[in-house]
């Protein structure tokens, strides 16, 4: 795949996540996907995304930084979204939060097939504290 077709076949996954079509999910994800390490494979990556929009119902995929060198993708992600309770072990609780999210994927046969993700969590962290007066 050339950098021009990656990038396209990118932002057509994100634009897929933030449709939640996630039966178009096949178009892009690997049977054997891998998140951070772990095996999810198409069924857990769908499962995840399932859980995440469950307990995210304004979440939104915002590409703010975007490079790509084929097979990988790195993208700088950016949310601003209201988690209902717990998010990263946080009691955000109806609060809206912004973060980022750098990720990185690698495709192969024009899909995911690994995913390398680091969310932002001193953020929200940061931004609960100031709205309970830093306690």
């Amino acid at each position: 795949m050339t950098k021009e077709q990656l990038e396209r076949v990118y932002r057509d996954y994100i634009a897929c996540l933030n449709r939640r079509d996630l039966s178009g999910l096949e178009r892009y994800v690997n049977e054997d996907a891998t998140h951070n390490g772990r095996p999810l494979g198409l069924s857990g990556y769908r499962e995840m995304l399932e859980q995440d929009f469950a307990d995210i119902p304004d979440l939104r995929f915002n590409i703010e930084l975007l490079v790509v060198n084929p097979p990988y993708v790195a993208s700088r992600l950016h949310f601003r979204c209201t988690p209902r309770a717990s998010f990263m072990n946080l009691n955000v609780g109806g609060v809206k939060v912004s973060f980022a999210e750098n990720v990185f994927y690698e495709f192969m046969e024009e899909k995911i097939a690994r995913v390398w993700s680091v969310i932002d969590k001193a953020a929200i962290e940061a931004q609960l504290t100031s709205r309970h007066g830093g306690k």
